[in-house]
């Protein structure tokens, strides 16, 4: 199965690694960004994504509540 990380809206990419480096730093990965993610534990790099994911959806549903932020 092929997976793609395409982002859908252009200019994008730079606000997602930067909401991906708060995200490490608020669960106490310190310079996740220049890191080598293999020296963390998959539940570690598990634990990025997933808040990242929690937070996205969060985010969205205020948009669709038509609350702000």
């Amino acid at each position: 199965m092929a997976r793609s990380n395409k982002i859908v809206v252009q200019g994008a990419r730079q606000a997602l690694d930067q909401m991906k480096n708060e995200t490490a730093s608020e669960l106490g990965i310190i310079n996740y960004s220049s890191m080598d993610k293999g020296d963390l534990s998959s539940r570690q790099n598990g634990y990025v994504g997933g808040y990242m994911t929690k937070k996205l959806i969060s985010y969205a549903e205020q948009q669709l509540a038509g609350g702000s932020k």
